[in-house]
């Protein structure tokens, strides 16, 4: 789509399409392609103690800008680097399903991979230096579930 109209009949077209129910819709497939992308590219940060030592060092502000980075990536991925409209999406209180599918697939899958290999226990984290590790897996997990959301 080159212009504005175009792009505009583009989206007529959708929303018209959208009331019939053979359209396709966020399901169960996307969130489990979702799952195997955040999985896939947060599995080999979770278990380097580089990532581990780089939460231990890390202040608030920094912390926030990585949470804000896993959105900010999130979206654009979803939205802005695919031909998706968030607000032609179901949603929960204005806020895609898609988008919040995937925050918590990003969180959720980094969280449990960092139990299941017990990495805060090896590497010696407190609670506060886990959820910074969290975090910064997070902006991995969120690569790998967006494209893999986008692309299948």
């Amino acid at each position: 789509m080159d212009s504005p109209n175009q792009r505009q009949a583009l989206r007529r077209t959708r929303r018209f399409l959208a009331h019939f129910p053979n359209v396709r819709q966020f399901g169960l497939d996307d969130i489990a392609q979702q799952i195997v992308g955040g999985f896939i590219l947060c599995a080999a940060f979770v278990v380097t103690e580089e990532v581990w030592i780089l939460a231990a060092n890390m202040n608030l502000l920094q912390t926030a800008i990585t949470i804000f980075m896993v959105f900010a990536i999130g979206y654009g991925t979803l939205y802005r680097a695919e031909d998706r409209e968030a607000e032609m999406e179901r949603s929960i209180a204005g806020i895609p399903l898609r988008f919040i599918s995937l925050l918590i697939v990003s969180y959720t899958s980094v969280t449990i991979l960092a139990f299941v290999f017990d990495a805060p226990d090896t590497f010696g984290a407190t609670p506060s230096t886990t959820v910074k590790a969290i975090c910064i897996g997070a902006i991995f997990s969120v690569v790998g579930a967006a494209t893999a959301d986008s692309l299948f």
